[in-house]
C-alpha cells in the first residue's frame, strides 16, 4: 500500500466517522483540539496529523487509531453507538435551549 493510500483512506475514515456521529468539523476540532482548517486539511489528505493529534482525533472518534487506518471501514450502528449520538444530540439541544433561555432574560 502506498503512502498515498494510507492517506486517502485516513482522510476518508476521519470524515465517515464524524458524519456517522453527526459531528460537524468544528465538532470534531474541538472536541480533538485542533483547528477546523487542520482538520478540514487532514479531511482533504493535504496534511498529516502527529500521532498525539491522530490519538486525540480517535478518542473523540471513539475509536482506537488503528481504526482510522483500516481500509474499507464498515460503520455498524451499534447499540452505544445509537445511545452516544443521541446523548450528543440531546446534550446540544438543551445547550442551545438554556442559551436561548439566558438571552431571552437578559432582554427583558
Amino acid at each position: 500500500m502506498a503512502g498515498n493510500d494510507v492517506r486517502v483512506i485516513l482522510s476518508q475514515n476521519i470524515k465517515n466517522l464524524r458524519g456517522f456521529l453527526s459531528f460537524s468539523q468544528a465538532d470534531l476540532a474541538e472536541k480533538a483540539g485542533i483547528s477546523i482548517n487542520f482538520l478540514s486539511n487532514i479531511e482533504r489528505g493535504t496534511k498529516w496529523p502527529y500521532p498525539d493529534t491522530l490519538a486525540n482525533i480517535a478518542k473523540a472518534l471513539k475509536v482506537e487509531v488503528f481504526d482510522l487506518f483500516k481500509p474499507d471501514q464498515k460503520l455498524d450502528d451499534t447499540s452505544q453507538v445509537k445511545v452516544d449520538r443521541l446523548i450528543n444530540d440531546i446534550t446540544v439541544s438543551v445547550e442551545s435551549a438554556i442559551k436561548k433561555t439566558y438571552f431571552h432574560h437578559l432582554k427583558k
